[in-house]
């Protein structure tokens, strides 16, 4: 029989040289994977080494045999119709469209493969050499890494639902603690201290309901910590608006920085409730994110009476202020004071960060 190893080119593909029979007989049978060719009726006609191997039929059993009986017997009365399909619009592909494929071995089992289709041009027809791979022990490794995955989403899932709830219990027992404390002062210390644990506390939620643990939207968590310090300054500062600028499109911070960032928001948007509108004066306090190429800018700033003369994070007395410079640290930001009437803010650091957690 000539058979002519020419393989039908794709639009793009150069046509391939042709070998003489004895030649392309020796590149089947060294071939690193099983290879049957497979005649226009279906027919084996040519099978390597590796393919007695695999299906653990001798070379004798499988040639002039249909190629029916490699294919497991739920699929058999379908193999026909595909063989003929691809043999009407014949190109190189991979079998199968998505599909899970099995074959058969002799002795009855069943294992995963996947196989890839060459229409060969033959002196007796166009025929198929079909490249066959068994992938057993892919599946395998496959379903082991599946399962780690898994179990990892539900062990970091567990984790930050306990520390969001275990944080709670702490916010609940300064709450607690200031409501019997007498001293105003005392009282003003705890309930800043329990709104950083919400602060850190309300990371761990936002990570909790996206089901995502390796980053979150700033923009939201922005947007929900407001929430919280509306929530705690509505009756100490009623006359003061707390708003959020944010980019419509969403802005990823890595879990590592979405603490301190946070909590440096926390420092001065208190600050700015406890210091910057006295006697019951109105005004504005501004959140605000801005993106631009590997940039992120956090401001804060406000309407109110300003900072006063030769204010310095160095000289400050009060803890929250006293943390903001350190935070900026953990972010690898830069902190700018724009003195425009009120105190105004601007925080400038790297919006990604490497594997090891530097800019």
């Amino acid at each position: 029989m000539d058979i002519r190893a020419e393989v039908t080119p794709g639009h793009d593909a150069p046509p391939m040289p042709q070998m003489n029979d004895d030649a392309f007989r020796r590149v089947v049978e060294y071939a690193p994977s099983a290879m049957v060719l497979v005649d226009g009726r279906g027919m084996m006609v040519l099978v390597n080494e590796q393919t007695e191997r695999l299906f653990g039929y001798p070379r004798s059993e499988l040639i002039g045999r249909s190629v029916d009986m490699l294919v497991p017997s739920a699929a058999r009365a379908h193999h026909a119709d595909f063989r003929h399909s691809f043999l009407s619009s014949p190109s190189p592909r991979p079998m199968g469209g998505g599909r899970d494929l099995f074959a058969c071995r002799a002795d009855g089992s069943e294992f995963p493969v996947e196989i890839g289709l060459n229409p060969m041009d033959t002196g007796e027809g166009v025929m198929v050499l079909a490249s066959i791979v068994d992938i057993t022990e892919r599946r395998r490794a496959q379903q082991v890494l599946e399962q780690a995955l898994q179990e990892k989403t539900v062990l970091l899932n567990e984790v930050h639902h306990r520390v969001k709830n275990n944080l709670q219990v702490i916010t609940s027992l300064l709450n607690l603690q200031a409501n019997n404390v007498d001293d105003p002062r005392v009282r003003d210390i705890l309930n800043e201290s329990q709104n950083r644990v919400r602060a850190m506390a309300l990371t761990h939620q936002l990570l909790y309901e996206r089901k995502d643990f390796s980053r979150m939207d700033l923009g939201d968590y922005l947007d929900r910590l407001s929430q919280l310090l509306r929530g705690a300054y509505r009756s100490n500062a009623s006359g003061v608006e707390l708003q959020l600028e944010r980019p419509p499109q969403p802005v990823y911070l890595d879990l590592e920085r979405a603490i301190p960032c946070g909590l440096v928001v926390n420092e001065l948007v208190t600050n700015a409730f406890k210091h910057a509108f006295p006697a019951q004066r109105t005004g504005t306090i501004t959140i605000s994110l801005n993106s631009s190429d590997d940039r992120l800018t956090l401001g804060v700033r406000d309407d109110g009476i300003g900072l006063p003369a030769g204010f310095d994070f160095d000289t400050v007395k009060s803890l929250g202020l006293q943390l903001v410079p350190l935070l900026i640290d953990q972010l690898h930001g830069e902190l700018q004071m724009v003195r425009d009437g009120g105190a105004h803010y601007l925080i400038t650091f790297p919006a990604m960060f490497n594997v090891r957690g530097t800019p």
